[in-house]
């Protein structure tokens, strides 16, 4: 009856253990959230452009060919550590770059563009978070990859990194051969 009392226990604990440990070495990330628009279109919205006295219709101003949409704004921290990423990618991949400017100001964005480089095709204006919310952000940077038929295929929650870099690429090259 002792050795019940003990054994019982003690594989409790070492089944919560391995449990907890499993968790811990699994390869997780936390920035790739499923998204319910992945293979869906492009929402659709209108809004202004950040310096060009016009407005932008989605999905008709979306080009027929593969598109990086990034949210971000010059008070967020990590859109300018990403920002040089961004960079990266316009000169090295043939996709437009749409930056969409959220619950940001058009003068620090003009001055943040015009400091850091502008590597967007386009820039326009999120100015109350609606569009954010139809495409599902609920945090910026995110990163949004649109196919040729303008729809979503691939979304990232968080900064651009060298890492993350990469995972684009080889996915807007996936992207390429399937078009």
């Amino acid at each position: 009856m002792k050795i019940n009392f003990i054994t019982i226990p003690s594989l409790i604990f070492i089944f919560i253990v391995s449990i907890f440990f499993y968790l811990l070495l699994i390869d997780r990330d936390p920035s790739e959230i499923p998204s319910v628009l992945i293979d869906k279109k492009i929402p659709e919205f209108k809004t202004n452009y950040l310096s060009k006295n016009e407005i932008f219709i989605s999905p008709e101003n979306f080009s027929n060919r593969i598109t990086l949409v990034n949210f971000f704004a010059t008070w967020c921290k990590p859109c300018r550590d990403e920002h040089k990423y961004i960079k990266e990618l316009s000169k090295k991949m043939e996709i437009e770059i749409i930056g969409i400017n959220y619950k940001d100001d058009a003068k620090k964005t003009i001055k943040w563009l015009n400091e850091l480089g502008n590597p967007y095709s386009d820039v326009i204006v999120d100015k109350n978070g609606k569009i954010g919310i139809e495409w599902g952000v609920y945090g910026i940077p995110e990163t949004f990859i649109v196919d040729s038929n303008k729809k979503i295929q691939f979304r990232h929650v968080g900064p651009i990194n060298k890492k993350i870099l990469k995972n684009i690429n080889l996915k807007i090259n996936e992207i390429k051969k399937n078009d």
